[in-house]
């Protein structure tokens, strides 16, 4: 029996981001992607601080129960904070808008919501177990891809040049 499927094969897939014929959606990006992570530990901290006051609260109004939530807070807040952010419009976190990054789907596509959370528990993951690999793999990666983001499909880009590759 033949295949009849006009269905693309997994072979002719192409990276929509080439960094051959588009260099300058790469340019920089390795290092502007370590400071925005600096910019999101400093807002995604805030949030912690606030989120604290309000299990403090809980606790008190539980007699003590709520302040259970205090073990998981901070895990909590910063994967909620990196789904939401990267899965939302912008598909860049805070961090991320400010150093003018975005991030992809290797094929174009923005990240959805479920990608996003899993984009944040893998990092996560994998920086607590393989700090360094994590970070030599993106060393050598074409695209500057961190570990996570080569088993997820994901890239992050410059912004700007994202956009004016479009016009």
């Amino acid at each position: 029996m033949t295949n009849t499927s006009t269905a693309p094969v997994m072979n002719d897939r192409r990276h929509a981001y080439d960094p051959e014929t588009l260099p300058a959606l790469f340019d920089g990006v390795l290092s502007r992607r370590a400071i925005a992570f600096l910019f999101d530990v400093v807002f995604i901290a805030a949030l912690v601080a606030g989120a604290s006051v309000v299990v403090a609260i809980l606790g008190v109004l539980t007699f003590g129960l709520g302040w259970l939530l205090y073990g998981i807070l901070a895990p909590l807040v910063a994967i909620t904070y990196t789904a939401l952010t990267l899965g939302g419009s912008k598909a860049s976190t805070l961090g991320m808008r400010i150093m003018g990054l975005e991030m992809r789907l290797w094929y174009g596509a923005k990240p959805y919501m479920l990608l996003a959370l899993m984009h944040s528990l893998l990092f996560w993951f994998i920086h607590v177990a393989f700090t360094p690999l994590m970070l030599l793999v993106a060393l050598f990666s074409k695209r500057g891809q961190l570990l996570h983001d080569m088993i997820l499909g994901s890239i992050v880009v410059d912004r700007d040049a994202l956009y004016h590759d479009q016009d």
